[in-house]
């Protein structure tokens, strides 16, 4: 049997019921097809305490070497893990910890299945979310404010000039807390470039007249938001960049536009729309929206999360969800569980296609297309999850004939690409 050829990848091992799940899909969908040079880091909480969470780092220096970075979900440590676990200290993200090594855009997809009813049914296209992977809540400065006083900013000039002063807060009877954020003018840009619907990230959005929105806050932090907005107009319509004129251009040739909303106003729009629009928001709100977005198609486990680099070049493909700790449990217990695994089906896929459009190795990409579409196509013929059939027949009307568990599901789609694969022509199996 000969297998395809696959350039270096950056493989990040998680945790829980999706890890378990991660070397099923290898084991059944991957391997007996691919020959795949797999650069692996085991980023399970366990051997992030080991190394001081040094291995975070080091995945992502390796995801900045090879181009191409592929990502199991993990767990970020609350007080509750630091005790389960005894860690040495509650680690901070390991995906917030990468963002901020690569930079970038995180976008997010919902993946559509026409027999899986929508939340929000008026949605007929869809919606891709931009988030910005830099700073935002994610690398703040937060703190305890143990009693009355005073909190302020300082802001100290490389140049040596004079520091400039701010008053935050002044506690005058008990305590609270504070926090502190930033943002890069270069990394506000390199959200609205990567946002963009043209050329490589636009084929698709050109060919469905998508447009691109951008929100913004001002009435939460005045300062923050007036700059970020500036800074993404100047890219969107040339303000200032002489050479974003060339994108201006191929706005107006492809009939699209963008426009800035205020988060609440966008979010109303957003519910009362068709959908098919880039929604490009800030880290924490892109966080947020994205999920709300996932779950009005149907499924939190229906999501792809791609993170597109500031040089055009290196990406990094994730699951949108959690660890599945519930069913991570259930799992040890030797009880029966129906985990949704498409999300980290496609964490794989969408990095091994870029990995094909970097090598230009057209196999190893229609390869990705059959296996994503294996994976809509038994969901459509009714072999699902019990999640999906949740959403076909309300969670609580659902009987175990309707679904299939975690091991039967992945059978069934490896089953179905078996098939699948043999009936395209010329394939290298």
């Amino acid at each position: 049997m000969h297998k395809i050829q696959a350039g270096p990848v950056v493989e990040m091992k998680g945790d829980e019921m999706t890890r378990v799940i991660w070397e099923i899909i290898k084991e059944k969908l991957l391997c007996p097809y691919l020959e795949m040079d797999v650069k692996s880091y085991d980023l399970s909480i366990q051997n992030r305490d080991h190394t001081d969470d040094k291995v975070t780092t080091e995945a992502a220096e390796a995801v900045k070497l090879h181009s191409v970075g592929i990502k199991c979900a993990t767990i970020t440590p609350d007080e509750k893990r630091v005790e389960e676990f005894n860690l040495k200290k509650m680690w901070k993200s390991p995906n917030g910890t990468i963002r901020n090594i690569l930079g970038g855009t995180v976008f997010r997809e919902a993946i559509i299945c026409k027999n899986i009813p929508r939340l929000v049914p008026g949605w007929s296209k869809p919606i891709i979310i931009g988030r910005h992977a830099h700073a935002d809540q994610y690398k703040a400065t937060d703190f305890v404010v143990p009693g009355p006083g005073k909190v302020e900013i300082v802001y100290t000039p490389a140049d040596g000039s004079e520091p400039v002063k701010y008053l935050v807060h002044n506690f005058s009877n008990e305590g609270g807390v504070s926090m502190g954020i930033s943002m890069h003018d270069d990394s506000n840009k390199v959200l609205a470039l990567n946002s963009l619907p043209i050329d490589e990230l636009g084929k698709g959005v050109h060919e469905s007249g998508w447009w691109c929105q951008a929100k913004y806050e001002p009435r939460a932090g005045r300062s923050v938001d007036q700059e970020f907005r500036p800074q993404f107009i100047s890219v969107c319509i040339g303000e200032g960049l002489s050479f974003v004129h060339e994108y201006k251009k191929k706005f107006e040739e492809k009939k699209l536009w963008y426009e800035h909303r205020l988060i609440d106003d966008m979010v109303a729009y957003a519910l009362k729309s068709e959908g098919g629009f880039m929604w490009a928001c800030k880290n924490y709100d892109g966080d947020v929206q994205s999920d709300s977005v996932a779950q009005g198609f149907g499924s939190l486990g229906m999501m792809t999360s791609v993170l597109v680099c500031p040089d055009g070049k290196t990406v990094e493909a994730e699951a949108a969800h959690g660890t599945v700790t519930r069913h991570f449990r259930m799992h040890q217990q030797g009880k029966e569980t129906s985990t949704n695994p498409v999300a980290s089906i496609f964490a794989w896929t969408r990095g091994l296609l870029h990995r094909a459009k970097l090598d230009e190795n057209d196999n190893l990409a229609n390869f990705c297309h059959t296996l994503e579409e294996t994976c809509i196509n038994t969901i459509e013929a009714g072999h699902m999850t019990k999640d999906l059939a949740g959403c076909i027949k309300g969670i609580s009307n659902v009987q175990r004939s309707d679904y299939l568990n975690t091991f039967e599901f992945l059978d069934k789609i490896a089953e179905n690409l078996a098939v699948k694969l043999k009936q395209l022509p010329n394939h290298h199996l």
